[in-house]
């Protein structure tokens, strides 16, 4: 099979691959599974029974730090109500508006499913512990515009394990790189169309810093989930969805 690279060689001129749309699950070690929330919970001092009286202070520090986050920026938290409504859309007419500036954007809160813990006692063992379960919180998702990465959310839930999901665009990524190291380039929606040096731009593109984007999550979960002072680990990150694009 020929490649369209390969086919149209001589009417192309530069090739250049990087991420796309990259989504990171965080998660905090110490209460991410049932068997891990049981133990911090006893660690604690608190009965399992008591599990809600623990997750409700947190759930309200984060409800109170987005009140707070939008009040400072001018914002109101906008509550979706209907199932097909479009964030996107949404974003996209709020920054023709107010510009492509770094800060945060806009806040939406909905009540999604979210994964939670119940009490739960055996009579034949005697043990009591948290078990897996399915629930529905209130969840915000935090727009904001990153200088580095561009336009970004964090879906954050009010109720533990307060499981973080991020997002960003890899096309972002590099155009800042390109900025920063003074390489013209023209992008149409997210896609590159030009660039002054393919190679270089490929070079910027494959030398993605790990340890860089690992700092940058572990700041935005402090500013919009505040609960994660409450956890020695911090938030353990890992990859749920990457797109490649050429």
């Amino acid at each position: 099979m020929t490649l369209l690279t390969e086919k149209y060689a001589s009417k192309i001129r530069g090739v250049l691959s990087c991420f796309d749309r990259v989504v990171i699950t965080g998660t905090i070690p110490e209460i991410c599974h049932s068997d891990a929330m049981s133990s911090h919970l006893r660690s604690k001092g608190i009965r399992i029974f008591d599990y809600t009286r623990f997750a409700e202070p947190l759930r309200d520090e984060i409800r109170l730090q987005a009140e707070r986050l939008a009040e400072d920026n001018g914002l109101e938290i906008e509550f979706i109500r209907k199932k097909d409504f479009r964030k996107e859309r949404r974003i996209k007419k709020i920054i023709a508006k107010r510009g492509d500036h770094p800060g945060l954007v806009h806040i939406f809160s909905a009540m999604e499913s979210c994964p939670s813990f119940k009490p739960w006692h055996d009579k034949k063992t005697g043990k009591t512990f948290l078990r897996g379960t399915e629930s529905k919180c209130v969840h915000y998702y935090f727009y904001f515009i990153l200088e580095d990465l561009g336009l970004c959310y964090l879906r954050v839930p009010t109720w533990a394990p307060f499981r973080l999901q991020f997002y960003f665009n890899g096309h972002y990524l590099l155009a800042s790189l390109l900025r920063r190291k003074r390489f013209s380039y023209r992008l149409l929606d997210n896609a590159f169309i030009e660039t002054e040096d393919f190679a270089k731009a490929q070079q910027f593109a494959d030398d993605l810093q790990v340890r860089l984007l690992h700092r940058r999550l572990d700041h935005v979960a402090k500013t919009f989930c505040p609960v994660t002072r409450h956890f020695p680990s911090g938030y353990h990150w890992t990859l749920m969805q990457v797109e490649f694009a050429t």
